[in-house]
């Protein structure tokens, strides 16, 4: 057996929503909504799939997508893309993870990590042979430094693992931000593979900074967004990569051995979905910001600590002020005790990890919220009187 693999535990997801299961617990680990998604977008998969075709599609995407990809970035992002030699579908973002790592790194090659990080992350690259660097950003902020990045990046240094915003802190990284992290790049000759599937879900005002936005980066990263996430419809594993042209053919020539092509009616919802006007995706960063805001009310009522979210599906609670010490005891009490199922981050983390920060899931329906925040303050009553 692989032993990269082999040696790899049961994702704490699947644990965390396996308890929920077993014990009924409200699930607010792992991070997909109840909404139903748009019904247009799904009306037209449906029509699609009955329609036709519905035989191998090109490798790289249905033209009508990938154009629909160059227009959707430049209308939101400014960022100016030849769909022809810079655009790809993948099935889902994680595919077009491994598809850009496999291609990019070579046996022996360092790869900088930005940790807490998403768990596919460290497994691809020493799949690939990678040798991991690890940068830790630390609660409350999480926040990139000179200092943290200089520490990671060496002669050695061959790419870079972004993920803005940044699940599972929350964080939207600034222009400066990545303005800092294309100064290193550019002294070390990396390539930048930018997770960028919350894209849409950044609050308050909050721009989303696109490694392909900045002059530095544009010929030396490839960006990748997830139809899942931009539409809340995460079971339909549809990845919207953008890169230079050589970059994208090598990506390509690794994505055509993994799943080689997607489901074509997806690929032509996901085209008629990409160019919805720009009231769809306010109105979505209103509504799950709506929903942050009650949560983050009620948990402070509660007694807990909430941190600050940005962006994504996620909101995190500082256990340390509760006086906990261990994330995974909390999480794993919480779940049997309160009937609520969170994450705990230092799950996200391959080195030195935290161990005092949870993670919920804020995008569920108001009343899923609401019982969970009432079973959340019985036990936080609970915990004081004892």
């Amino acid at each position: 057996m692989n032993p990269i693999f082999a040696g790899l535990p049961t994702t704490i997801f699947e644990v965390m929503s396996g308890l929920a299961r077993d014990t009924g617990a409200i699930n607010l680990g792992q991070g997909f909504p109840d909404d139903a998604g748009p019904e247009d977008v799904r009306r037209k998969a449906a029509e699609a799939a009955i329609d036709g075709p519905n035989q191998y599609p090109p490798m790289l995407g249905l033209p009508e997508l990938r154009q629909a990809i160059a227009d959707h970035y430049r209308r939101f992002q400014g960022i100016a893309l030849d769909w022809q030699r810079e655009t790809m579908v993948t099935s889902g973002g994680t595919e077009a993870l491994a598809a850009a790592i496999l291609a990019l790194v070579a046996p022996g090659d360092e790869v900088v990590l930005i940790q807490p990080m998403y768990d596919a992350y460290l497994p691809l690259v020493k799949l690939a042979g990678g040798v991991p660097r690890f940068v830790d950003l630390a609660p409350p902020h999480w926040r990139l430094t000179e200092a943290a990045l200089a520490a990671a990046f060496t002669p050695r240094t061959k790419l870079v693992v972004l993920n803005n915003p940044l699940n599972p802190t929350g964080t939207v990284f600034t222009r400066d931000e990545i303005e800092l992290l294309a100064r290193f790049v550019a002294r070390s000759g990396a390539r930048v593979v930018s997770d960028e599937v919350w894209e849409h879900l950044t609050y308050d005002g909050r721009e989303h900074v696109s490694v392909l936005s900045v002059p530095a980066l544009r010929e030396r990263s490839v960006k990748i967004g997830s139809a899942g996430k931009i539409f809340s419809l995460t079971g339909w594993k549809v990845g919207l990569v953008a890169a230079a042209p050589d970059l994208l053919k090598a990506v390509g020539k690794a994505h055509q051995f993994l799943t080689f092509t997607t489901a074509p009616s997806l690929q032509i919802a996901v085209a008629y979905g990409l160019g919805k006007d720009a009231a769809y995706f306010a109105e979505l960063r209103r509504g799950l910001a709506a929903k942050r805001d009650t949560f983050a009310a009620g948990l402070t009522a509660a007694g807990f600590a909430p941190l600050a979210s940005e962006g994504t599906y996620f909101l995190n609670v500082d256990l340390a002020a509760l006086g906990e010490s261990d994330d995974v005891a909390f999480c794993q009490r919480l779940v049997r005790e309160a009937g609520v199922a969170a994450i705990p981050v230092s799950a996200f983390y391959a080195e030195r990890p935290i161990a005092t920060v949870a993670r919920f899931c804020f995008a569920k329906a108001d009343a899923t919220l609401e019982a969970a925040l009432e079973r959340l303050a019985r036990f936080a009553g609970a915990s004081r009187a004892a």
